[in-house]
């Protein structure tokens, strides 16, 4: 598959590969649609340019892979490993990141609309000033995250983890929280609506009266 993958620029559909090895291949610009990885080790490969549509990628290793410019539609990353993969002015649109774990990764120049973030590891990250608005983050970890100055309305945070996260000019207007995650949290300068300031007042130990 990986020979006619470098050959026409397009992986068939309803391929599927399990535990392959693809590391250090150079796989830019490829195309690839409606196919199925389980397991396959992409580390130091060369993915940049890389389109995927309707791809599922089951607990796939992109450790050091270069993801550059790469655009995501419709694709599933599930229990996937990113530890230091490159990521810049890659975009995500409708996919499903499902308890992928992030490690190292420069994130602050991706696209990201309309994606499940449930249960993923976002811990330490720098997310400083992205455009989270909107995404599907429960059960995330974002523990000791750089929210600073990021655009989170709407979002969905049920569950997360937001110990030591930096939520300062944080936009979390209209997000959903729990009081478990306010409790912990480090609200200081952060933007929410009248909802969350009444639910964090209450995981404080406040009386809202």
């Amino acid at each position: 598959m990986e020979t006619a993958a470098v050959e026409t620029g397009v992986v068939e559909t309803g391929v599927v590969e399990t535990g392959e090895d693809y590391r250090d291949a150079v796989l830019s610009g490829q195309r690839w649609e409606g196919s199925r990885f389980v397991r396959c080790d992409f580390s130091d490969a060369d993915l940049r340019g890389l389109a995927t549509s309707g791809c599922v990628f089951d607990h796939c290793d992109f450790t050091r892979t270069d993801l550059g410019g790469s655009a995501h539609r419709s694709s599933a990353f599930r229990t996937c490993t990113f530890d230091r993969t490159m990521l810049g002015d890659s975009s995500w649109a409708g996919c499903s990141l499902l308890g992928s774990v992030f490690v190292g990764c420069g994130l602050r120049t991706i696209t990201l609309a309309d994606c499940d973030l449930t249960l993923v590891s976002l811990a330490d990250a720098v997310l400083r000033g992205m455009d989270l608005s909107g995404l599907r983050l429960r059960e995330a970890n974002l523990t000791g995250a750089d929210l600073r100055k990021a655009t989170l309305r709407e979002a969905d945070l049920a569950g997360a983890t937001l110990t030591a996260a930096k939520l300062t000019d944080t936009d979390l207007r209209g997000a959903r929280l729990d009081a478990r995650a306010l409790a912990a949290a480090d609200m200081a300068g952060t933007l929410v609506d009248v909802d969350t300031a009444v639910l964090y007042a209450a995981a404080h130990g406040l009386i809202v009266s």
